[in-house]
């Protein structure tokens, strides 16, 4: 089975599962991109713009995301963006509840796709795939976390340096690391 197929698969669980049928409209966003994508962008939850039109990232934190990829000189095509929660939250940020029943999904996402570096975007992410509490984005921003075999670059999510004009500009600064890091 192609990874595709192996994609499709998962997708059909996650909408299928009746723990990620619970937040706003009980709709679903799923991960975009090049499923041999060796960088994917992992990212909280969908916002509402996300859950309207049923793609990630492309409301305001998106279009702040997806011009610091441009910036640093990658092409969207070459890449996988995705959420670590599925659904939004009709109370908003994901709790420890809503992390847990993604968990498996965005793991299972992530070993198909089989990327070289995966980003994390913000605390729910790290929260998510590196399940250690102690690791805080302001201490880690900018740099990689090797665990479990797989390396992980750590910057903030986009949403909150839209909120923050320090962060903005932290962010751009990760953003000038991972282009580093990736060699471009």
């Amino acid at each position: 089975m192609n990874k595709k197929d192996q994609l499709e698969k998962i997708y059909k669980e996650i909408e299928e599962s009746k723990d990620l049928q619970v937040g706003v409209d009980n709709k679903i966003v799923l991960g975009e991109g090049n499923v041999d994508a060796e960088i994917i962008f992992v990212g909280e939850a969908p916002g509402r713009q996300e859950i309207k039109e049923g793609r990630p990232f492309i409301g305001r934190a998106g279009k702040l995301l997806r011009s610091l990829i441009k910036e640093i000189g990658m092409d969207e095509k070459e890449i996988y963006i995705t959420n670590s929660v599925k659904y939004l939250p009709s109370y908003g940020t994901p709790k420890k509840i809503d992390i847990e029943k993604s968990r498996p999904f965005i793991q299972k996402e992530i070993s198909i796709i089989n990327p070289r570096l995966v980003v994390l975007l913000g605390k729910t992410a790290i929260d998510t795939l590196l399940e250690d509490k102690d690791i805080k984005v302001s201490q880690t921003h900018g740099k990689v976390i090797e665990k479990k075999k797989r390396k992980y670059f750590i910057a903030y999510h986009p949403s909150a340096a839209i909120r923050f004009k320090r962060l903005k500009e932290e962010l751009v600064k990760d953003f000038k690391s991972l282009k580093k890091y990736i060699g471009l």
